[in-house]
């Protein structure tokens, strides 16, 4: 019996409004989050999008409300709402690894880039977890905006460095 063939991939653009700006949100037909990104970087996210998948088509609509209400919970203060959420990304191993060790972040603490490299269990591997980092298709769920320099700088947020400290500030007077 021949294998039935694969449906092709179908994927919703919702727009949520947050105190940071407009969320760009791509859920496929199961509700699971394939893109996360912030108004202004839409290209960014399309960009994305296109390289793991093609050119996919894309249709305006509504997230699930689960999937919605996640994302508003976590801007009222529940910083564990997004944790929930089902995400499915491609990229490579590696990536899909940094991105892994990126939900392991707690709300409200950050690593440094040789941090990230560590958890991965590759030290050395410093500036491709930073280029992993920043390749996340999944901005705030998996938190990229919680790697910091090894200075204790912040730097190199593709939704911006004004948002990158407003995230952090918000993580850290939210509390857990």
């Amino acid at each position: 019996m021949a294998a039935k063939p694969l449906e092709p991939l179908q994927l919703t653009l919702d727009r949520i409004e947050t105190p940071v700006g407009t969320v760009l949100l791509v859920v496929d037909a199961e509700g699971a989050v394939r893109a996360l990104d912030f108004s202004g970087y839409e290209e960014r996210m399309l960009r994305l999008l296109r390289r793991h998948y093609g050119e996919p088509p894309l249709t305006d609509g509504r997230a699930p409300e689960p999937v919605r209400g996640a994302v508003a919970a976590y801007f009222a203060g529940d910083l564990t709402a997004l944790d929930r959420l089902v995400v499915k990304t491609a990229g490579t191993e590696f990536q899909r690894a940094v991105w892994s060790a990126l939900r392991e972040i707690p709300a409200g603490r950050t690593l440094t880039y040789g941090q990230l490299a560590a958890a991965i269990g590759n030290p050395k591997a410093v500036r491709a977890a930073g280029l992993a980092n920043g390749q996340n298709p999944v901005a705030l769920i998996v938190p990229c905006h919680r790697v910091i320099g090894a200075n204790g700088t912040l730097t190199g947020y593709a939704g911006g460095l004004d948002r990158k400290k407003w995230l952090l500030d918000h993580e850290t007077s939210s509390g857990v």
